[in-house]
């Protein structure tokens, strides 16, 4: 009985379902210049090239350039470059380049960079020429009168005043 009352309900589920997919066939089959061409097409060139293509032919020309060529060529130069070994001249050469140019060249021209400098010490005396003078003269007055003013006050009076008793005794 339950399975009944699950058939009924379904039904109308599939067949809103199958109206839905007849629905998109139709519409589908209406256009066919999206649907079918895109679909129809790639089998075609896929079953041209599957039986066609000349397996046969690459394979002879592969065998005979594999086994001929690569392998009697490379040997004898192989042998050649052994027995005259070149293996000891080479580093005669590398040991000449590697000590006498990096040490030697470099130093000098720092050492010539060096000394230019004493050009610049033309410009210091115009310097100790600028400096000496205003400062020199100007700062001692101000400094000279604010020295003398403190011995004038009245120290000296008080002095005097402290001065006169001890004559009285």
């Amino acid at each position: 009985m339950a399975n009944l009352w699950r058939a009924r309900s379904l039904s109308p589920l599939l067949l809103t379902l199958t109206v839905c997919l007849i629905a998109a066939t139709a519409e589908a089959d209406s256009s066919p210049k999206l649907s079918p061409y895109p679909f129809r097409l790639p089998p075609l060139p896929y079953v041209y090239k599957s039986p066609p293509p000349p397996s046969p032919s690459p394979p002879p020309p592969y065998y005979y350039k594999s086994p001929p060529p690569p392998s009697p060529s490379p040997p004898p130069p192989y042998h050649y470059s052994s027995p005259p070994p070149p293996s000891p001249y080479p580093p005669p050469p590398y040991y000449y380049k590697s000590p006498p140019p990096p040490s030697p060249s470099p130093p000098p021209p720092y050492v010539y960079k060096s000394p230019p400098p004493p050009p610049k010490s033309s410009p210091p005396p115009p310097y100790y020429y600028k400096s000496p003078p205003p400062p020199s003269p100007s700062p001692p007055p101000p400094y000279y009168y604010k020295s003398p003013p403190p011995p004038s006050y009245p120290p000296p009076h008080v002095y005097y005043y402290k001065s006169p008793p001890p004559p009285k005794y």
